[in-house]
């Protein structure tokens, strides 16, 4: 039996329970998103057009993992395909909700940032890009998923109103 990153036990596998997933791709995706969005912030002065195509991979990523899951998203299924077997089973799973919420999070500041771009706002698409990157970073380095801990403190804002 695992726990949510609600910190309720849920058994894995359970038709009912939530979707679980492998806290070590959350990782990963964190990494490879941070390469792809640092390089996009590189690029927007000097490239525009390396940057916008760099953002606009990096948004459909996050729209994939938004709309269909983080397993289904392409940094997700190189994890699964690539890296976890040769990592063996995780110790833990976490719920796929908050993880998935904060890849929708994702979006809207890559969504921003191409909208800067294709504007020619670079100094927009320079802040958007560089919260994704802190975000990105902070998940990657040390685990820690401020999606994640904004869709959690949502929950809990609108626990007593239904």
């Amino acid at each position: 039996m695992s726990t949510s990153s609600t910190g309720t036990p849920v058994p894995a596998g359970t038709p009912a329970g939530p979707v679980q997933v492998d806290p070590r791709g959350l990782r990963f995706g964190a990494a490879v998103t941070s390469v792809v969005v640092a390089a996009a912030l590189l690029t927007v002065t000097p490239a525009r057009e390396v940057a916008l195509v760099l953002t606009g991979v990096q948004a459909v990523v996050f729209a994939i993992g938004a709309f269909l899951g983080v397993r289904h998203s392409p940094y997700g299924r190189v994890f699964a395909r690539f890296v976890r077997p040769r990592l063996g089973a995780p110790t833990e799973l976490e719920d796929a909700r908050p993880p998935q919420f904060a890849q929708a999070v994702g979006l809207v500041f890559a969504v921003v940032a191409l909208v800067a771009l294709a504007a020619d706002a670079a100094a927009v698409a320079l802040v958007a890009l560089a919260f994704a990157l802190v975000a990105a970073l902070l998940n990657a380095v040390v685990g820690f998923c401020l999606g994640c801990e904004m869709y959690l403190l949502i929950r809990r804002a609108t626990a007593g109103t239904a």
